[in-house]
């Protein structure tokens, strides 16, 4: 993967380019197959997002909300990333970058803002503002890469979720679990979870995996706002659980983590992606944390990936990087494929874009996120996570077993 190493200090958020023209085309030379990839066809067609040789993709992300930590390094990423990319060796890629503090009428008010000067959707944070804005993304065309792996997410036309949705993933943590011995059949659980699409995923796939090795499930809802996880772990020690699993945020993951060691429930802890930030490794819940902590998730780490790492560290110095990053980079990577594929067909307006991702059948970004099968209406895209492990090392997190397909994956897939 082509990166580069131009130091910057913030993510740069670059003004919307409105676009008055539609249908227009413009003229490409033909490839001489260079570092950027992907052949320019001579003539391509173009419409909202593309003026000259340069295209505007929108960025929905949260840099000031409870997943800022994660948003920050995947929207890093994606702008390293296009900084040293160019689609068919020809077009730059310049992105419109936008805070919503992970508040979805957020979402749905800046994308009105951007909707006319943008090509497609780099990335949109979080399933709810996703499941927002999912009527406007199939109206208008976008093809858009969104940082959430809720299953409804997989029936908006056009929306590639990057890796296993939650109930495939934590049902692959599951396995990882069973194979380790930390967990058997008949085991009770206890699962604290957001309100909403993100938890009620992680939880079907607590539910599909109960159904399968009869556990009993102890059922804990939250809301995203709330911090202290005391009264759920007390529940669930009283339930004598055998293991505690989160589809939270990393606040709530250090609560629990916490509480859970003051009251003796010394349990694995078994997490969704975005439960883990590498800052929770400098707080008081460090070492239980790197103990007792797994999560499966879609992306690898740093110690799989370490010039990603030094050219990362390159461009952000002051910047303690997480795993989001290769997530960002290889979301990236998936993009120029499509619009490498719509340059080459000739039509880069948003319909053209569409047909590109459409006919994905597969994705492979070199093991920065799992393997991908194309994206089928109402289906995991992927079967495969990683497990990583807390750590003291870059990201925070070590690979504690490579992209594998847990038993559990094929059949709650779809």
């Amino acid at each position: 993967m082509k990166l580069g190493k131009t130091s910057r200090s913030a993510v740069v958020v670059a003004a919307a380019v409105v676009v008055t023209a539609t249908g227009c085309s413009t003229k490409a030379p033909e490839s001489s197959g260079g570092g950027g990839g992907g052949g320019a066809a001579a003539e391509v067609q173009t419409d909202i997002g593309v003026e000259g040789n340069t295209i505007t993709l929108g960025v929905l992300t949260d840099l000031t909300g409870v997943f800022a930590a994660l948003g920050n390094d995947i929207t890093n990423a994606n702008t390293l990333f296009w900084e040293n990319n160019k689609v068919c060796d020809t077009y730059d890629v310049e992105l419109n970058i936008q805070d919503t503090g992970y508040v979805p009428q957020q979402g749905v008010q800046l994308y009105s803002g951007m909707k006319d000067s943008v090509l497609a959707m780099q990335q949109t944070i979080g399933s709810p503002i996703n499941t927002a804005l999912a009527p406007e993304y199939e109206a208008d065309e976008i093809v858009n890469f969104p940082s959430a792996w809720s299953k409804t997410l997989t029936e908006i036309p056009g929306t590639g979720v990057l890796g296993a949705t939650y109930d495939v993933e934590i049902a692959n943590g599951y396995s990882y679990l069973f194979e380790e011995g930390l967990l058997k059949e008949g085991d009770t659980v206890g699962h604290i979870y957001f309100e909403g699409e993100y938890g009620a995923n992680g939880l079907a796939g607590t539910k599909a995996v109960a159904e399968e090795m009869n556990l009993t499930v102890v059922e804990a809802q939250i809301k995203a706002t709330d911090q202290d996880m005391s009264a759920q772990i007390t529940q669930f020690k009283a339930a004598g659980v055998n293991a505690i699993v989160l589809t939270v945020s990393p606040t709530q993951t250090a609560s629990a983590a916490g509480v859970a060691a003051a009251q003796g429930l010394d349990v694995p802890i078994l997490g969704s992606n975005p439960v883990f930030a590498p800052g929770l490794l400098a707080g008081p819940t460090a070492d239980v944390l790197k103990e007792r902590l797994y999560v499966a998730a879609p992306f690898s780490t740093f110690d799989q990936h370490p010039e990603e790492l030094k050219q990362y560290e390159e461009a952000y110095p002051e910047v303690t990087p997480s795993t989001g990053v290769l997530f960002g980079l290889g979301m990236s990577e998936t993009m120029k494929q499509v619009l490498d594929a719509a340059c080459e067909n000739g039509d880069l307006t948003r319909a053209g874009v569409r047909e590109a991702f459409d006919a994905l059948e597969e994705v492979d970004t070199g093991d920065l996120i799992v393997p991908l099968r194309g994206f089928e209406t109402g289906k995991s895209p992927s079967l495969s996570s990683f497990i990583l492990r807390p750590a003291d090392v870059p990201g925070g997190a070590t690979v504690a077993a490579e992209a594998f397909e847990g038993e559990f994956a094929e059949k709650i897939a779809g």
